[in-house]
């Protein structure tokens, strides 16, 4: 018997080794049965491993008939018997297996199964809950499965790649002290020191910059982050993994020097057939991207631009946009090539659309051969319409959709979507392939609307570009910062930054952001004297992990490429986490459980 480097007393080969080459041979292997038919004297199993599937037969008149006969879809067996050569009506060459099978001459149970809450020999869909709370039977199942062994090889290759390319990993911490990422901590109670609260990391940012100013000049790590927020379909709410990386004496070019490479080669080798960004990829500033894509995540397989139409509109007859316009607002143009010949319904259920979604409408003038046409062309006169054209970038048979609003976050967001939804509803999205871009060029702080606060609004250990001179002459709102972004098909894979490695910047930096100098020194004491003992500069950036399998799974939800995922609500269905812990356990811990009031409903009197 020719034995497989995997053989054992269970087995001499997986289910999914068996070749014409092994016809003649005797073999011994074990799986789950995955599906049996019978067909009266006879009865087949297709046998299912982690390797893949073998179709197995035996007679009626066989020993092991009365043993096969009742096997239960997923009882785990252990089959020998004799390779032989399928017949040539019967090979099935979508399988690797599909020449030959195993006839049965032995068989053994090792552990029979209850009756299935979901079917495992077919994809159909479950509820989440089912699908979660028995994830053990979900993850057998072969889309799921291949997904979860994609996602072993994907973080193979990104340390291999790493380590080619002089990067060594090391482990940071992952019981620490708060620090403001952005979300909210998951807290851990000291049972030696009452009343203080460990941090589970939300990333291990200020680890691997200490890395840089203990000597250490290239990091990696592929790093499990925490942070408690909300769940979204390319957001798993708890946890997640990335690629973190730091390197010492570097700019922001050498940081994108070192990471296309890698993330290409990744994409390359599991892109399966689809096109990927040649490197260096395309830097497009902040500004230019929320203005053009309306987004700071564009997704360049889209081929419809904005544009600032503001000043056409300032001394139109269209008052509506006019007067948005006069008191500071914004009218922003999208160009939609070839929509002539599509009905007056097309543009009513855009019109709907943006309705449904908060926007007063979507207003739009088409260019047809005998003039403009739509409910705004009127208002605008002939060299309007003209510069209209050239600013959008359209001809005859285009049309050019309209969003107008007196703040210009708000109408770039709004003409993103539109964007989005026009390209959608025609079909213009480019397929079949990965397309990256860098966003450079963020700006350092924001305001926020309501209080008129000034607030970091990327990452507060950011350098500014101008560094203490810019912090201390230019408006806040005007600084940019050495940050940036990588972006593949709209979908944010990492956020990085050059590092603000010098004290009296930082003290500056946080203060415009309304942190005393003792507020710095109390909540980020360990970095901030770390650099008063010479810090290189140094930078780096943090692409997802889950979401690079998720983009090259071809999955639209990040649960389906995680092993053992949370729920919406952050719940554990599998394990029943979270759970409550007994009074004597919170006790050790120095902590009393307070919940929230329950709402009483009154019963109606009838």
């Amino acid at each position: 018997m020719a034995q497989s480097s995997l053989s054992s007393i269970y087995r001499s080969h997986t289910c999914g080794e068996l070749r014409e080459t092994h016809v003649g041979q005797q073999a011994r292997i074990s799986g789950w049965v995955h599906r049996k038919r019978d067909h009266g004297n006879l009865v087949f199993i297709d046998l299912r491993d982690h390797y893949g599937i073998t179709q197995c037969v035996l007679q009626s008149d066989s020993a092991a008939f009365a043993i096969v006969e009742g096997l239960k879809n997923e009882t785990v067996v252990t089959f020998d018997g004799k390779v032989v050569k399928r017949s040539d009506e019967v090979i099935n060459d979508k399988m690797p297996t599909g020449y030959v099978e195993l006839v049965i001459e032995k068989a053994t149970v090792q552990s029979v199964s209850e009756m299935l809450p979901l079917q495992v020999n077919a994809e159909t869909d479950f509820p989440e809950e089912t699908r979660l709370t028995y994830r053990f039977l979900d993850l057998r199942r072969e889309k799921l499965h291949q997904n979860i062994v994609l996602r072993s090889k994907v973080i193979q290759s990104i340390r291999n790649r790493m380590v080619a390319q002089d990067f060594l990993e090391y482990q940071t911490p992952i019981l620490t002290s708060s620090s403001p990422e952005g979300a909210r901590d998951f807290l851990v109670p000291s049972r030696m020191h009452p009343g203080h609260f460990y941090a589970l990391p939300q990333a291990p940012q200020q680890f691997k910059q200490l890395l840089m100013v203990a000597g250490f000049d290239r990091y990696f790590q592929i790093a499990p982050c925490f942070r408690d927020e909300d769940a979204r379909a390319d957001r798993s709410p708890g946890e997640f993994y990335q690629l973190d990386i730091e390197m010492s004496f570097v700019t922001q070019d050498d940081v994108f020097n070192a990471i296309e490479p890698v993330l290409t080669g990744v994409f390359e080798e599991f892109a399966n057939g689809k096109s990927v960004s040649a490197y260096p990829y395309p830097r497009i500033k902040f500004d230019d991207s929320m203005l053009k894509y309306g987004s700071d995540k564009p997704d360049l397989r889209n081929p419809l631009l904005i544009a600032d139409v503001s000043e056409i509109f300032k001394d139109s007859e269209f008052s509506v946009f006019a007067k948005v316009v006069a008191g500071g607002g914004v009218v922003r143009g999208i160009g939609v090539p070839n929509t002539e010949g599509q009905p007056r319904s097309f543009f009513d259920k855009l019109n709907s659309w943006a309705q449904e979604s908060g926007m007063p409408g979507l207003g739009y003038i088409s260019f047809a051969a005998d003039g403009a046409k739509g409910p705004i062309a009127k208002f605008l006169n002939d060299d309007q319409l003209n510069t209209l054209q050239k600013i959008c970038g359209v001809g005859v048979g285009a049309s050019v959709f309209f969003v107008c609003d007196m703040k210009a976050m708000k109408a770039a967001k709004n003409a993103g979507l539109a964007r989005t939804k026009i390209a959608q509803d025609l079909d213009i999205i480019e397929k079949d392939c990965f397309k990256f871009c860098w966003i450079v060029d963020f700006p350092m702080y924001e305001q926020d609307e309501e209080t008129g606060k000034i607030d970091f609004s990327h990452n507060p250990f950011s350098m500014p570009q101008g560094g203490l001179e810019a912090l201390n002459t230019m408006n806040p709102l005007d600084i940019k910062a050495f940050q940036y972004d990588i972006v593949c098909n709209g979908i944010e894979l990492c956020s990085g930054a050059i590092r603000n490695h010098l004290p009296e910047v930082m003290y500056r930096a946080f203060e415009i952001a309304g942190y005393a100098k003792q507020d710095v020194e109390d909540r980020f004491g360990g970095l901030l004297n770390a650099f008063k003992f010479g810090a290189p500069p140094h930078g780096g950036c943090a692409p997802g992990v889950d979401r690079i399998v998720m983009l090259l799974a071809d999955e639209p939800n990040i649960r389906e490429i995680i092993a053992f995922p949370l729920n919406q609500q952050g719940q554990d269905l599998l394990m029943q986490a979270p759970s409550l812990i007994e009074n004597d356990r919170l006790k050790e811990l120095h902590v009393r459980v307070q919940l929230p009031p329950q709402k009483i409903v009154a019963k109606s009197e009838n």
